[in-house]
C-alpha cells in the first residue's frame, strides 16, 4: 500500500521536513506510480529515474516543496540536457542548453522532476493526442481525452502519479484539462510568473505558465514559490500583498459575482456544463455571494476569434521558424501533423498588417474586458461547453486540415479571453457528470487579483471537497 499516492504536495513536503520520510522514499514510490499507471494513460513521455534519484539523495534547496516528486511539461519547460520536443516531430531531438527561469524556481523550491508530460504538437490542441508521442487517456474513462494541451500533466495528477505537475495555458490549455480530469487549473496574470527566456514570441502575452493540483493551497504555496518577473520580462504583474498561501483559508467576503453563459461562438452547451453552473450559483448564494447574470459582451467580439486565431496562428510561424532556426533545420510538410502545417499556411497567408491589426484588437478587447469588473468582483462562467470529448473528436480529416480549429472553437470559447485580457482564471471541480465525468466551473477575476481566486477557491473546497473522489486507476 502506497503511504502518499493521497496525499498532496504540501503534506508530502511536511513529512520531509518533519524527517519522518526521505525525499528518496517520496520518489521511489512516484516512479513506481508511473510505471504502473502509465501504460495505461500515456501522460509521462520522458523519464529521468535515475537523475531523479541522485538529486533526492543529495543535499536539496530548502523550500516549500523539498523532496516533492514533480513532472514538467514536454512545452516551454527548458532543462539543460534533457529532450524538449514541444509534442513535434520536428523538435523530438531538440535539447536546450540551459534551463528556463521557471524550472530554475521550481529547482530552487526543492522539487524533483522526474520527467515530461505528454502535450499536443507545439500545445495547439484542446486534446492531447499527437503523433509523436500517441494518445495520452483520461484517467476517469480511458476512451476520452484528458483535454489539452496540458493533458499529460492532467492525467498524471489525476492518476495519482505525482501531486502536482508543471502546465501552460495559452487559450485554455490548464483550465479546460482541469476541467476534464477533476482538478484544480489556475492560470495566473500575464506577467505572474516568468516566461524567459524562451517565451519571446508573437503572442507571448497570451500564454501564463502555473500548474496542475488535485488542492488549492498546493497551487497557492507553488505561486508564491515561482511568481515575480524575471530580468528583461516585457510584462510585470502588480505585486503581491501577502503570500498566496495565506489566502487560503483566509475570508474572501461577500463577493459580488456575475453569472454568464454566452460565448461568442455561440457555440451550445452540454446539460451537464450548464448543470454544473447552476449548482455552484447555488453554493455560492448558500455561502453569502450575491450572484447575478450579466453579460461579458464586449462590442465587436464576433469578430474577435479571427483576430484570436491570425495572432495564433502568426505565433505558429513565429515558433516553427524560430525552432527551425536554433536546429538548423528546414521545417517541411513532412515534419508536422496535418493541422499543424495548415495553420502555418493560414499564418504565412495573413501577412504583417493583418497581424498587427489582430493584436491591436485583442489588446484593445482586454481594456474593455477590465471595465466588466467595476461592479462585479468575479465572473462565473463554464470552462468548456461538454465534459471531456472522445479521443478522436479532434482528428483533421485529409481533406480539411483546419477542422480542428472550428472544433475546438465549439469546445472552447470561454476560456481564451482571460489569456487575451491577461487576468487571472481558475476551473474548479464542483460537478460530476451521472456517468462519473468531471466537469469544472471557470471564474476569471480581476488583472492582477489571484489572491480573491485563492480565497474564493479554498472556501469551496471546504463547502464541497473534491479530493475524495478519485479515477479506479487513481495509485
Amino acid at each position: 500500500m502506497d503511504p502518499f499516492v493521497s496525499l498532496d504536495a504540501t503534506a508530502q513536503a511536511e513529512l520531509v521536513r518533519s524527517g519522518e520520510v526521505t525525499p528518496l522514499e517520496l520518489v521511489d514510490a512516484a516512479i513506481a506510480r508511473i510505471e504502473r499507471c502509465n501504460p495505461k494513460l500515456n501522460a509521462v513521455v520522458q523519464t529521468q529515474f535515475d537523475t531523479a534519484r541522485a538529486r533526492a539523495k543529495a543535499p536539496l534547496p530548502q523550500g516549500p516543496f523539498t523532496g516533492v516528486p514533480f513532472l514538467l511539461k514536454d512545452l516551454l519547460a527548458a532543462q539543460e540536457g534533457y529532450p524538449l520536443s514541444f509534442g513535434s516531430r520536428f523538435t523530438k531531438d531538440f535539447s536546450p542548453n540551459h534551463d528556463s527561469e521557471l524550472v530554475k524556481r521550481h529547482l530552487r523550491a526543492g522539487l524533483v522532476v522526474l520527467g515530461k508530460t505528454n502535450t499536443p504538437e507545439l500545445g495547439l490542441l484542446p486534446t492531447t493526442e499527437g503523433a509523436l508521442h500517441g494518445p495520452c487517456r483520461n484517467p476517469w474513462d480511458v476512451t476520452r481525452s484528458p483535454g489539452g494541451s496540458s493533458g499529460g500533466a492532467a492525467a498524471a495528477v489525476a492518476s495519482g502519479m505525482v501531486p502536482f505537475a508543471h502546465a501552460s495555458d495559452g487559450g485554455g490549455s490548464i483550465r479546460i484539462p482541469a476541467s476534464s480530469c477533476g482538478l484544480f487549473g489556475l492560470k495566473p496574470s500575464r506577467g505572474r510568473n516568468p516566461t524567459g527566456p524562451e517565451l519571446t514570441d508573437s503572442v507571448h502575452w497570451l500564454v501564463g505558465e502555473h500548474a496542475l493540483t488535485r488542492t488549492v493551497r498546493d497551487s497557492a504555496t507553488l505561486l508564491d514559490a515561482t511568481e515575480g518577473p524575471d530580468l528583461g520580462a516585457p510584462y510585470i504583474a502588480p505585486p503581491t500583498t501577502r503570500p498566496y498561501s495565506m489566502e487560503v483559508g483566509a475570508p474572501p467576503g461577500r463577493l459580488r459575482i456575475g453569472l454568464t453563459l454566452r460565448n461568442a461562438v455561440g457555440a451550445p452547451v452540454h446539460p451537464e456544463c450548464l448543470a454544473a453552473v447552476a449548482a455552484t450559483a447555488r453554493l455560492l448564494e448558500g455561502l453569502g455571494h450575491s450572484v447575478l447574470e450579466g453579460s461579458l459582451q464586449i462590442p465587436g467580439d464576433e469578430e474577435l476569434g479571427q483576430h484570436f486565431m491570425t495572432a495564433w496562428a502568426a505565433s505558429v510561424v513565429n515558433s516553427i521558424e524560430g525552432l527551425g532556426r536554433r536546429m538548423r533545420r528546414t521545417p517541411e510538410p513532412e515534419h508536422f501533423e496535418p493541422f499543424t502545417w495548415a495553420l502555418y499556411q493560414f499564418g504565412l497567408s495573413q501577412g504583417l498588417t493583418a497581424y498587427l491589426h489582430a493584436q491591436a484588437e485583442v489588446l484593445r478587447f482586454g481594456r474593455a474586458f477590465a471595465r466588466r469588473f467595476e461592479d462585479v468582483d468575479v465572473w462565473l462562467l463554464p470552462t468548456v461547453t461538454e465534459p471531456a470529448p472522445t479521443l478522436g473528436t479532434f482528428a483533421a480529416p485529409p481533406d480539411e486540415p483546419l477542422a480542428p480549429l472550428f472544433r475546438s472553437a465549439a469546445f472552447t470559447p470561454y476560456c481564451p479571453m482571460a489569456n487575451m485580457a491577461g487576468n487571472p482564471a481558475m476551473s474548479v471541480p464542483l460537478h460530476w457528470s451521472p456517468e462519473g465525468l468531471p466537469v469544472g466551473v471557470q471564474f476569471i477575476a480581476r488583472f492582477g487579483d489571484e489572491a480573491t481566486l485563492f480565497r474564493l477557491a479554498a472556501q469551496l473546497e471546504s463547502a464541497h471537497p473534491w479530493t475524495h473522489r478519485r479515477p479506479s486507476v487513481f495509485g
